[in-house]
């Protein structure tokens, strides 16, 4: 139960600095966790926008429904971010559906 309590409280952590660094912001204000060119950052948006609908599937098949989209953005969060590379695969699809 403590490791659950442990990990939640590392995804609210993560959850911000996931979304400020790949997910950008949907009001358009500037994240203090983005250092990425307005280039790389539309790259990533588009990434992690198109594996929505997969993350959604994933989260509601507790993991059994894994779609390449889903994948691709799993792949690309991880190479970008080291806490994502931390972070299990349901930890990530719940913080893509959570932006």
């Amino acid at each position: 139960m403590s490791r659950l309590i442990l990990a939640g409280a590392l995804l609210a952590f993560s959850i911000p600095a996931l979304a400020g660094s790949f997910a950008g912001t949907s009001a358009g204000a500037s994240s203090a966790g983005s250092s990425a060119s307005s280039g790389s950052t539309s790259g990533d948006d588009k990434v992690v926008e198109q594996a929505r609908e997969d993350a959604a599937s994933f989260v509601a098949s507790e993991g059994r429904i894994r779609g390449a989209q889903l994948e691709a953005a799993l792949r690309h969060l991880r190479e970008r971010d080291p806490a994502a590379r931390k972070a299990s695969d349901m930890e990530l699809a719940r913080a893509i559906l959570a932006r």
